[in-house]
């Protein structure tokens, strides 16, 4: 196995995953897979910063991920998204979901699942760097810091 592909990649070739046309994906399993991918990226940063113990780490992490920090975060980031990324958003926040957030009002939960949705979108097309550039800059737009 070659250096350097991407973790989606490696994840395919070990399990032998054939290649999906990422626009065929409704946005809801896209943001099903991009609410992973985010919370793997915040978990990663968290642990990395500090050893703590595992209570702690879970509540900073809680912090980040509930809908209400990815629905600032996306309202921020609007402005440097590209078009097809935007498109894509709005897919996810239109998308007809039969889950709530239990800690959210509708329009927090549906611009998350917008968010997820673009993060998922990305990640199943191996733009891993631009996801982790647009959450930095999402968390410094709304002044949260890991």
């Amino acid at each position: 196995m070659e250096e350097g592909l991407s973790l989606r990649s490696l994840i395919n070739h070990s399990f032998e995953v054939k290649e999906v046309d990422v626009r065929t994906y409704s946005p809801l399993t896209l943001a099903f897979i991009g609410d992973g991918i985010y919370d793997i990226i915040i978990r990663t940063v968290i642990v990395e910063h500090s050893n703590r113990p595992v209570n702690e780490l879970h509540r900073r992490t809680s912090r980040f991920v509930k809908a209400n920090t990815q629905a600032l975060m996306i309202q921020a980031l609007l402005p440097v998204l590209t078009e097809e990324e935007e498109a894509v958003y709005k897919r996810g926040r239109n998308a007809k979901s039969h889950t709530t957030a239990k800690n959210a009002s509708l329009m927090d939960y549906r611009m998350a699942t917008g968010f997820e949705a673009l993060v998922g979108y990305l990640y199943l097309q191996d733009k891993t760097e631009r996801i982790l550039e647009l959450v930095k800059k999402g968390l410094a737009e709304i002044g949260m810091e890991l």
